[in-house]
């Protein structure tokens, strides 16, 4: 472990602190995120510390800096295409499209439950809205309701039915439409 008082530590943080948001705006222009950008920026401020040693203090730290983020950034990017785990750009915009029509087809249906909530008998409303409230136990809102929980159930099984079809028919007329 390197001694805290040595005068090339104190060098090394205060030229490292004025340069480091250069640094790190150079890799972040380098990288399609910020994360990957901090990731890298762990990796360079390790290497620069463990090359400042052979750092010539007559030079420049900052060209010699970058010199090394450049460097990172190709080792982590060469890494990450060796990744099975990264998409190519097809993929990528195939999943952006689907999870967007998947995102509008939730909307509609979405919309569509709540019409059809609108459109049951008040007494079935309130108990569906009841019964998905958060924190309710059906047990006890069977018992303020005065019958057994298995019956509850089954009311609430054939509201859930209505109303599955009711949004069906919605969703197919906002498709014809």
């Amino acid at each position: 472990m390197s001694d805290l008082n040595d005068p090339h530590h104190d060098q090394f943080l205060r030229l490292f602190a004025e340069h480091g948001p250069a640094l790190r705006t150079f890799a972040r222009s380098l990288l399609p995120s910020h994360g990957d950008a901090s990731e890298v920026m762990q990796d360079v401020a390790v290497v620069l510390w463990q090359k400042f040693g052979e750092f010539d203090s007559a030079r420049d730290f900052r060209k010699w800096a970058f010199g090394v983020v450049r460097f990172e950034v190709l080792t982590f990017l060469r890494d990450k295409a060796r990744d099975r785990h990264v998409f190519d750009n097809e993929l990528v915009n195939r999943l952006a499209d689907d999870a967007s029509a998947a995102g509008t087809r939730h909307e509609v249906q979405r919309e569509a439950l709540e019409g059809c909530l609108q459109k049951l008998p008040k007494q079935q409303r309130a108990l569906v809205l009841a019964a998905y409230s958060k924190g309710t136990r059906m047990d006890e809102l069977a018992a303020r309701r005065g019958q057994t929980a298995m019956s509850l159930y089954k009311m609430l099984h054939r509201i859930r039915r209505t109303l599955l079809e009711c949004v069906r028919r919605a969703v197919a007329r906002e498709e014809l439409a």
